[in-house]
């Protein structure tokens, strides 16, 4: 079985390898095709990485955290939708854990992330 999934995971692997390699910490601007009735539009949203599940797998998804208008929002893309246009490495963070999830708890300064020399 698993050398099916293995064929089955190859086809994708090129789609993987158009977006730069990114972890948890890292600010990313993801281009997100938004469909608006028969119009189709490219919407950014930009934030910190806060999680990546699957790491590898076709099913791997990251979740992207943005604080606005002081309201903290966050979203969870497929790395293989279509929807997704590209994705920008903005900077780099600097972080010891693969899960920021203590990120929802700060605000301000104190949710602030070193940049990665």
């Amino acid at each position: 079985m698993s050398e099916l999934i293995k064929f089955v995971e190859k086809e994708y692997q090129e789609a993987r390898a158009k977006f730069p390699s990114f972890k948890s910490g890292d600010t990313v601007n993801v281009h997100v095709k938004i469909r608006e009735g028969n119009k189709e539009r490219i919407q950014q949203f930009q934030g910190t990485v806060i999680q990546r599940k699957n790491a590898g797998t076709n099913g791997e998804t990251f979740t992207v955290r943005k604080v606005s208008n002081s309201v903290g929002v966050e979203r969870i893309f497929p790395i293989l939708s279509p929807n997704l246009e590209k994705i920008e490495l903005v900077r780099k963070g600097r972080v010891r854990r693969a899960r920021l999830y203590y990120l929802r708890g700060r605000q301000g300064k104190a949710a602030r992330i070193k940049e990665l020399v």
